[in-house]
């Protein structure tokens, strides 16, 4: 039969390649690394420095010789397998892409054009050209993260823990995100190490803290930076490389999915796969509805240069409001002008914010379609334990921080707003404290009982799995339960009728033990590197940036280069977490089945 004889034919052909094929498909990994990583410093190249017709013709050359390569590299591939039908199937998604290139090459052939080029040219795009190369540029993108995805089972054999492969991958984001804004084209008149370093760590951790004007001193292509920073340092480079890699089989090992399963405080491994594509979708459809709303609120009085201005302006703030970043294209951030008074964008970018901050699980539970099925289908059924405590946590403390900015400030800095103004600057300004960092008020006026409840709001922070940071929302709940039952006499520390763990409790007061130690060290190391500060500005400085919230009464950009390291370094550290941190630097005890004598210390 021909089957047999093809099958015949293609294990002959297989018995043949054999010997040769562990040398080729290792020359092909090797070349897949110089490729990639020259094409990568073209691209970086063409949009950092001014080019000239042949610089810019030949890193084009080199872009468009790295997709043929990566189309010569699967076909090699298939042609080497034992089961290439089999082999496409599984990687099905990069056979997509590649199959788009050459049909994009088939086509020039003919037209002359690209298939982009013509679409563009359909609906009357103006500088076809420029975003042609983008969007070649974004597939190169697209096609060295699935190679990063499938490099993800590669983790399994890294001999570093959880902790310590988060901790690493937010110093590769922000050096990286350092090098790019050192640049020349991505300032306007340049920008000093120390400053790019600060600015890369507070949009990589989401903080917000500026030493420079984002709106002035960055071009067009640093703030798009920024935002690209504030995107990768919100969901963390280890996730993009994890939901590539959850399109192959295999890709992704059990370290991998322990990694995820800690940073998205999913509560099963078999979790990790299905919750990381949702925290995509959700990321990805909650930053567009916002930046479509952001476009329709814009007051009257902003003069955009035009509709793509405008556009940009939204999706940058959507995309830093949502991933609590706090960072503004205004000089005086939310406060200009002509955006202090919009009020309807306020609710917009709060609402933004509040979903941002709840966290990833909590959004699953409450907007999931499954699980809305099941509370319509199970009246019984309700919110998940973290959820309830998560949401209830959140909404006590936007209240009372909102009722307490109000009857403090309605006399002086909300002054004239009238009553909507002023609820609406109330709940905006008790939103962002909690970890993102706009302001739509003067924060160099606020009086003092204000600043110290705000101090509070950001030391606690968002809630776990989410984009902010702070000691979160649970933690404190649990750890304002413990402290009622210890004073009722009660064993048991009991939340919406659940009976807390102790590693729970004892993991609540680590963290909160933990963050106050590192407020205090740094706090003292300020008051001695910045004696002209104020103790109250330079401790709620500090506290801003542990809680990568943003918020600033003015001293940021007048910190001395030591004062600047040590809120780079308590931004970074408030990013990934301070247990994270002492998990990554300490070697956990294996062994633990042994009790000395119990005995009682006096304490209080």
């Amino acid at each position: 039969m021909l089957k047999d004889r093809v099958f015949q034919v293609r294990e002959f052909i297989n018995i043949r390649l054999y010997t040769h094929r562990i040398y080729v498909m290792r020359a092909l990994h090797i070349a897949s690394v110089i490729v990639s990583l020259i094409t990568i410093a073209a691209i970086i190249y063409q949009h950092g420095y001014r080019q000239t017709p042949y610089s810019l013709n030949l890193t084009e050359n080199i872009i468009g010789f790295s997709l043929f390569f990566y189309v010569f590299k699967f076909l090699i591939r298939i042609f080497y397998e034992f089961h290439p039908v089999d082999f496409i199937k599984s990687n099905r998604f990069e056979a997509y892409l590649l199959a788009l290139i050459a049909i994009d090459q088939f086509v020039s052939w003919f037209t002359g054009n690209h298939i982009v080029q013509q679409l563009m040219q359909l609906v009357g795009f103006p500088g076809i050209h420029t975003y042609y190369n983008l969007f070649i540029q974004f597939y190169f993108f697209i096609i060295i993260s699935v190679e990063l995805g499938k490099a993800g089972r590669f983790i399994d054999y890294v001999k570093i823990g959880p902790s310590g492969l988060l901790a690493l991958s937010f110093i590769l984001i922000i050096f990286s995100g350092t090098g790019l804004l050192l640049l020349p084209e991505m300032t306007v008149s340049g920008i000093s190490a120390i400053d790019a370093l600060f600015t890369s760590t507070s949009a990589c951790c989401v903080t917000g803290l500026v030493v420079v004007d984002t709106a002035t001193c960055f071009t067009l292509k640093g703030k798009t930076i920024i935002m690209l920073l504030i995107q990768v340092g919100g969901l963390n480079i280890i996730s993009f490389a994890t939901l590539f890699a959850t399109f192959y089989r295999n890709s992704a090992g059990v370290r991998m999915q322990s990694l995820i399963k800690d940073m998205v405080s999913a509560d099963k491994l078999s979790n990790t796969r299905i919750l990381l594509q949702k925290i995509f979708l959700y990321s990805i459809f909650i930053e567009l509805l916002g930046a479509f709303l952001l476009y329709i609120t814009w007051p009257n009085e902003m003069s955009f240069k035009g509709i793509g201005e405008k556009m940009y302006f939204s999706v940058f703030h959507s995309v830093s409001a949502f991933n609590n970043a706090g960072f503004g294209l205004f000089t005086d951030n939310l406060y200009d002008i002509t955006v202090r008074h919009a009020y309807n964008l306020q609710l917009v970018i709060s609402a933004l914010i509040f979903f941002g901050g709840i966290g990833f699980i909590v959004l699953e539970d409450i907007f999931g379609i499954r699980n809305i099925k099941e509370r319509r289908k199970l009246k019984w059924k309700r919110l998940q334990t973290h959820s309830r405590i998560a949401l209830h946590t959140s909404i006590y403390l936007v209240i009372a921080g909102a009722v307490v900015f109000y009857l403090v400030e309605f006399r002086h800095s909300i002054s004239g707003y009238g009553f909507y103004g002023s609820f609406v600057s109330s709940v905006f300004q008790s939103v962002t404290c909690r970890t993102a960092g706009f302001n739509t008020v003067d924060f160099t006026h606020l009086r003092q009982p204000v600043l110290i409840f705000m101090m509070f709001l950001m030391f606690v922070g968002a809630s776990p799995g989410s984009t902010g940071g702070g000691i979160k929302t649970t933690t404190f709940s649990v750890i304002i339960r413990s402290a009622i039952s210890t004073i009722k006499g009660r064993k048991n520390v009991e939340i919406v009728k659940r009976t807390i763990s102790s590693d729970t409790i004892h993991k609540a007061y680590s963290i909160a033990m933990f963050s106050i130690s590192l407020i205090f060290i740094s706090t003292f190391v300020l008051s001695i590197t910045e004696p002209d500060k104020n103790f109250i500005n330079l401790l709620f400085e500090e506290i801003s940036a542990f809680g990568t919230v943003g918020l600033s009464t003015g001293i940021t950009s007048s910190l001395s280069y030591a004062g600047k390291v040590i809120i780079i370094l308590t931004m970074y550290i408030g990013r990934i977490g301070t247990l994270t941190l002492a998990l990554a630097l300490t070697k956990r005890i294996i062994y633990t089945k042994y009790r000395y004598s119990e005995i009682n210390v006096l304490v209080g």
